[in-house]
């Protein structure tokens, strides 16, 4: 997967959030996005998502060198973030299967993602029942373990300890191969596997 930024822009009202943007994203490689919290981080990669409709610019996306219009990248994404929701009156294994409905498992079965996860004691527990910590592992194991080009995490370690941020570590570096990861953060531990990093805060002023 490519993603071109091209003198991308994003404003609320009259407020810019970034502005003038280039960029290029390029599979197998890991891209952190910097800036201090409120900076635009989470703006940003919604609008790289397509969840956003950005307010100048153009973006590109190219998978296998095919163009793929904005309407249709979900299809190409997996994507982890605090503010997203899990459907908490599901059981685990329930929610696992509703997901592959959609998307595919890389190279796993539902049951090897939970042991993956360690959630094997909570298989039939309800979602709303699992404590924070679990929301955002499988939360990350979804978006990790998804058959997806496209890697989008948007502080990622929220709500872990630190067994829970290096089993992070572990499986995103194990699953980076053949496609591209965008990780959204200003702690250094989360974004410490990355190639290229891209200061938001740069782009805040017209140029």
């Amino acid at each position: 997967m490519q993603i071109k930024l091209t003198k991308l822009g994003k404003r609320y009202n009259y407020d810019w959030i970034f502005r003038h943007l280039n960029y290029e994203f390029e599979s197998d490689k890991a891209y952190a996005i910097l800036g201090y919290n409120g900076s635009g981080k989470s703006t940003f990669i919604n609008t790289l998502s397509g969840n956003l409709v950005p307010s100048e610019g153009l973006i590109e996306y190219h998978v296998h060198s095919k163009k793929v219009p904005v309407e249709e990248v979900y299809r190409y994404l997996s994507f982890s973030a605090p503010y997203l929701e899990l459907v908490e009156e599901l059981t685990l294994i329930e929610l696992i299967h509703f997901h592959t409905r959609f998307k595919p498992l890389r190279d796993l079965t539902p049951q090897q993602l939970i042991e993956r996860m360690y959630l094997e004691k909570a298989r039939y527990k309800f979602v709303k029942d699992f404590s924070s910590g679990m929301k955002q592992r499988l939360k990350l194991g979804l978006a990790i373990y998804t058959d997806a080009p496209l890697l989008l995490l948007d502080e990622p370690t929220t709500n872990l300890d630190q067994a829970g941020i290096n089993w992070y570590l572990d499986h995103v570096s194990q699953n980076q191969a053949g496609r591209l990861v965008v990780v959204c953060s200003n702690i250094a531990h989360e974004y410490q596997f990355c190639d290229e990093t891209l200061d938001i805060t740069e782009f805040h002023f017209p140029k």
